[in-house]
């Protein structure tokens, strides 16, 4: 019987995502929110959003259709096609259908896959379908392909400021993978990734053993808690891991039961203190599409994945990421991969180029500054309340 296939991975990448957006210090103001609620309360600086002709179908297959032709793929070597999403546009029928028109017109109507729907963890259930696929004995040695797209609509009131939309895609094959997918063993989020934290590798974890964290990130704030959560962890399990002035800080709620200290605002506010300097060096190089885009769903873990790319790409030969990825207080998993430089066109060079994230987001800057501020918050307002409408049937 042959072994399993080795070094599964992802060998290309894309994003897309709207180029209409609102800028959250507008929507403070526009909603009567003091100034800060949303830039520094909720840590989110813009927020992508999509007309009344573009929905979850049309961004991905602009990105599937951007991804074939941009790494010169043929769409007769897609074997598996997994899409994770929470948008429904058509219940009798899958985003998968209507993305299969891209291959069909090759002739490619042999493809494998299906939707996957769980909250946030869509996307992660899909790529681990797609990882199961390739180390399966169904293998047929072509392309396996994930695609991650939602379009968070949230009706006028505070959740509003937590929306966002974007497409994302993941080539993945075990052929010299460019990003390995380390094995690993994999309430609320920050409850999740505390416990998942202790089962890395069977064995302690500590903070260290890893160059970055890719969270889940409906908002910037509950990254900043949850890699928080994850220093205060590892100060209760070695002192010595944290510096002396983070010993000083903490000392005082190490008696804390778990559930106590999930429960103290203080021990929040400590830990998010200390754990700054890590934060900065770990995370931070990960949150720019987040921040920038807003709440996309089963999306989000990965674009925080390609901002990470899209920084440091030519630095990451070598590093260790630790990716974190929760859906709905049902399902969590931590998981790792291992970055290496790659080949043309399979290279973390040459996948930061064709994501081009700098010149998307400059671009939808463009189409914002057409507009006196006012106006297009305006106009953005009106559609935002017409997509709520037309997805939850109320504004």
């Amino acid at each position: 019987m042959a072994s399993s296939p080795k070094n599964v991975g992802i060998l290309a990448m894309e994003i897309y995502f709207p180029r209409t957006c609102v800028q959250q210090e507008a929507l403070e103001a526009h909603d009567g929110a003091s100034k800060g609620k949303y830039t520094i309360g909720l840590g989110q600086d813009c927020m992508a959003f999509c007309t009344a002709v573009e929905d979850v179908i049309s961004m991905s297959l602009t990105a599937v259709a951007s991804l074939l032709e941009k790494y010169e793929i043929d769409p007769k070597q897609i074997g598996e096609l997994e899409v994770g999403s929470e948008t429904v546009i058509d219940k009798s029928k899958s985003i998968k259908t209507f993305l299969m028109q891209i291959f069909e017109e090759s002739g490619n109507t042999d493809i494998e896959g299906v939707d996957s729907t769980n909250a946030c963890y869509g996307g992660t259930a899909a790529l681990f379908n797609c990882i199961n696929w390739v180390e399966s004995s169904s293998w047929d040695r072509r392309y396996g392909l994930v695609v991650c797209t939602d379009n968070a609509v949230y009706a006028e009131g505070p959740a509003r400021p937590a929306g966002g939309a974007a497409g994302l895609l993941l080539l993945k094959a075990n052929l010299e993978a460019v990003i390995c997918l380390m094995p690993m063993t994999s309430t609320s989020p920050i409850l999740r990734v505390n416990t998942l934290f202790q089962k890395l590798e069977g064995k302690p974890f500590s903070i260290s053993e890893a160059d970055y964290f890719a969270f889940h990130s409906p908002y910037n704030k509950l990254v900043q808690k949850s890699f928080a959560r994850l220093y205060f962890k590892d100060f209760l399990r070695d002192a010595s891991l944290v510096d002396e002035a983070a010993r000083e800080k903490l000392a005082p709620f190490s008696a804390l039961s778990k559930d106590e200290s999930y429960q103290s605002r203080d021990l929040e506010k400590a830990t998010q203190q200390v754990a700054k300097h890590p934060y900065d060096a770990k995370v931070q190089p990960t949150t720019l599409l987040p921040k920038q885009v807003g709440n996309m769903y089963t999306a989000f873990l990965y674009a925080a994945f390609a901002s990470l790319l899209h920084n440091k790409h030519d630095s990451l030969a070598g590093k260790r990421v630790i990716m974190f990825s929760y859906g709905s207080r049902l399902t969590a998993t931590m998981f790792s991969f291992q970055l290496h430089n790659g080949q043309h066109p399979f290279s973390l060079l040459n996948i930061a180029m064709v994501m081009n994230v700098f010149e998307k987001l400059k671009s939808r800057l463009e189409v914002f500054l057409l507009l006196t501020a006012l106006t297009f918050l305006g106009i953005s307002l009106v559609i935002l309340c017409l997509r709520s409408h037309l997805l939850h049937g109320k504004a």
